[in-house]
């Protein structure tokens, strides 16, 4: 069955790790109940975000972030069809910005505004492979 994969970028508003939590828990348990998986990218400055699974459902997940006011400068950056998806096993995987992703400087000189879809779906296909850091883990039934 093939899916909708989903990127998005925005700057949190009131980001402390109280906020992150309310995110992560709300998102993990509508996305199991919606049937997406995904992954969120996540720091002060950057939230950026993929949600995949049936193109209705990443529809209306957006739908509602769009009016989330913890999200303020919400961007798509890229929306396509997929063979698979990147993160089964994850109602929502959450990962700290790399060193290989954009520098604190880089992002405010404008570097997510300047790469491309192909770039920015690159970042997710790269996480996916990499082992999950330890950190923020929540339980979760069924998936991660």
């Amino acid at each position: 069955m093939r899916v909708v994969q989903l990127i998005y970028a925005s700057r949190p508003f009131g980001f402390d790790a109280g906020v992150l939590d309310d995110i992560l828990l709300t998102a993990r348990r509508n996305n199991a109940r919606d049937d997406l998986t995904g992954a969120l990218i996540c720091r002060h400055d950057l939230f950026m975000q993929m949600l995949e699974g049936p193109r209705a459902r990443v529809t209306a997940a957006f739908a509602r972030i769009l009016r989330d006011d913890r999200h303020v400068e919400v961007s798509l950056l890229w929306c396509g069809d997929a063979a698979q998806r990147l993160f089964p096993d994850w109602s929502m995987r959450d990962d700290p910005v790399r060193s290989w992703m954009w520098s604190r400087d880089s992002l405010a000189a404008g570097a997510l505004a300047e790469a491309t879809a192909e770039e920015c779906r690159q970042v997710f296909v790269r996480l996916a492979r990499e082992p999950r850091e330890s950190g923020r883990i929540f339980a979760e039934s069924g998936r991660h």
